[in-house]
């Protein structure tokens, strides 16, 4: 049992029937110390269940502690989660954290089924989850129901790319700040979302990549630029007082779903969605002929199953590999030349003979 400080708060940090438990008290650690001998007390005269049972937090309330002092300070898309967040609420509202169970959030993720695929489901699930392990490491609840709960299977075999006639056509129909962001996309793979959080200090003309940090992880990865990239980020203005390379007048990020939308029903290009730039720019290195696994480095992707969605589209690539073996090994089967001489030479005093 103790206290320890984490960030600008005092936590407590105890047992209590077998499983460890943390709280998240404030910024006094007098109190953090003074709660922490209550909580002893509780423990030692059997107490204690009952004390947690009885901490009424309404879902909608702690939902947004969860966006104020979890989410924002920690992710850069914490819009997304405030919208998931809104949603839950809706379903959610008026009933106590600890109300929440297995069952209600079988009955959420059917619900949502109906109305949504199965990939958006599993989004809002995976914030449910992650808000409610908020919820036990600040003390709020004793376990998380949502870490019961499976996912719904997911169907990503979907590969949607432009071919080679429709690239111009989107370009044509698009403005000029939309025109730089699709072929900046289409030329290094960048997410929607890298993109729009793209700032001018993350680029680097003179080695010729764009340094980003991934969410998820926190490591940083350099996209390289070739002149196309290169042409399209040096022919976006700077805003005066905005970081971003992709921004409003006002200098706030540009949210580009609308514009992009536009240009797609203009150029007469259906079944599309930004996303599918990036298969794009990866479905086009593999027709190219370059290889999966230089592909793999270039989208980034953990797992090489991930990039093999890809290998299709590479007609020739494992000719390609057998004939890599076949120059390779050319020199251990490959008869030497005075032994064809050898073999001539026998053959012809055995016709002559």
């Amino acid at each position: 049992m103790g206290t320890y400080l984490k960030g600008e708060n005092w936590y407590i940090d105890y047992y209590a029937n077998g499983r460890r438990r943390r709280e998240k008290i404030g910024p006094s650690k007098k109190l953090a110390k003074e709660v922490l001998q209550k909580r002893k007390v509780q423990i030692a005269e059997n107490r204690f269940l009952d004390v947690k049972k009885n901490q009424k937090i309404r879902f909608e309330d702690f939902a947004q502690d969860f966006i104020v002092s979890y989410s924002k300070p920690n992710k850069r898309s914490w819009w997304r989660d405030a919208g998931i967040v809104k949603l839950l609420s809706g379903f959610y509202g008026g009933k106590y954290l600890h109300e929440i169970d297995v069952k209600s959030i079988e009955e959420y993720k059917t619900l949502r089924a109906k109305v949504v695929k199965p990939a958006t489901v599993n989004k809002e699930l995976a914030c449910l989850k992650c808000m409610l392990n908020r919820a036990v490491d600040w003390g709020k609840l004793d376990l998380n129901p949502a870490s019961r709960v499976k996912l719904m299977r997911e169907n990503n075999k979907r590969l949607r790319y432009l071919e080679k006639e429709e690239i111009p056509r989107l370009l044509d129909n698009c403005s000029p700040k939309l025109k730089s962001i699709v072929i900046l996309a289409l030329n290094t793979g960048m997410r929607k979302g890298e993109i729009e959080n793209l700032k001018w200090r993350d680029i680097d003309f003179q080695n010729s990549y764009i340094c980003i940090t991934e969410q998820k992880n926190g490591e940083k990865d350099y996209i390289p630029l070739n002149e196309p990239s290169r042409q399209a980020l040096g022919a976006t203005p700077k805003h005066p007082s905005s970081p971003y390379v992709f921004c409003k007048k006002g200098g706030d990020t540009y949210n580009l779903r609308k514009s992009f939308e536009t240009a797609l029903k203009e150029s007469g290009i259906l079944d599309f969605h930004f996303h599918d730039l990036r298969h794009t720019f990866a479905s086009h290195l593999a027709m190219s002929g370059v290889d999966l696994n230089t592909v793999r480095e270039l989208m980034r992707h953990k797992d090489f199953h991930t990039t093999l969605r890809y290998a299709h589209l590479s007609r020739d690539h494992k000719t390609r590999a057998v004939n890599v073996l076949a120059n390779q090994m050319a020199t251990i089967w490959t008869p030497k030349p005075n032994e064809d001489f050898q073999s001539l030479e026998a053959d012809l005093v055995s016709i002559l003979n």
